[in-house]
């Protein structure tokens, strides 16, 4: 299993058997919900779509996987996203072919795809890996493999004394306690279960890792192996373990 990390996405190629592209938390629509509490952009769905379909040309996959909250608005659709999402849909699988794993915000979503492309909530494994979007408990079924994930939007920031700062899209990789979760790994040689959670595609939707370890608010979030979690930033650059990020209290 080869992972190839594109930054200017930000997205993710696992390549196996097949090539497979993973984009997660696009988000089409925010623009309306942000009207919705005072602040008025244009909507850049075009231009989110042009920029997901520019990632899909330099990765050049065998089938895009998007990890869900496609759309924004919950829990009902926005005229925005009424009038838009046919047509985002349609030109993305006119370029490639499509799996929609749905998350909280995908509410109506199922309208809009192919029975094909629809997968489980609670996830399914294509080429030895794991995907659902991480807002709900994974099947078991994804016991001993590596669970990518969205949902979290994970950003890497840190702040020097000065108080200049870096803010970018990375990765969280940790292992999972797989029995607080309910998965059973007693039977046989089950190889260890690892999550990665994804940074979101839209460029407006992040959160610092820190409190993605400190406040957990998912259920992978909160049985993911804390003392073994690690930052890479989108481009595939390691950080190294979360541990290293903490102020040390001596200085």
């Amino acid at each position: 299993m080869n992972l190839e990390f594109f930054g200017d996405g930000p997205a993710l190629v696992i390549e196996s058997e097949q090539r497979i592209l993973i984009v997660a938390d696009l988000h089409f629509g925010i623009e309306a919900d942000l009207a919705a509490h005072g602040l008025h952009f244009r909507s850049r769905s075009p231009d989110r779509l042009e920029h997901l379909l520019r990632t899909v040309d330099a990765a050049d996959p065998d089938i895009l996987i998007l990890l869900g909250d496609i759309k924004h608005s919950i829990p009902l659709l926005t005229r925005q996203e009424y009038y838009e999402m046919p047509g985002i849909l349609d030109a993305i699988r006119s370029r490639i072919p499509l799996m929609v794993f749905p998350g909280n915000h995908d509410i109506g979503i199922e309208r809009y795809l192919l029975a094909t492309e629809l997968q489980p909530r609670d996830g399914a494994i294509l080429d030895g890996v794991g995907y659902l979007h991480g807002h709900m408990y994974p099947s078991p079924t994804l016991a001993g493999h590596l669970i990518v994930v969205g949902h979290h939007h994970p950003l890497f920031l840190l702040k020097d004394d000065v108080g200049c700062s870096l803010q970018t899209p990375a990765y969280l990789r940790a292992g999972l306690d797989t029995e607080r979760l309910g998965m059973d790994t007693s039977r046989g040689n089950t190889p260890p279960t690892r999550v990665l959670f994804m940074p979101s595609f839209n460029e407006i939707a992040g959160y610092d890792i820190l409190q993605i370890i400190k406040n957990p608010f998912s259920p992978l979030s909160r049985c993911m192996r804390k003392d073994e979690a690690e930052i890479i930033l989108a481009d595939g650059t390691y950080i190294g373990p979360v541990s290293s990020l903490h102020k040390d209290e001596s200085d």
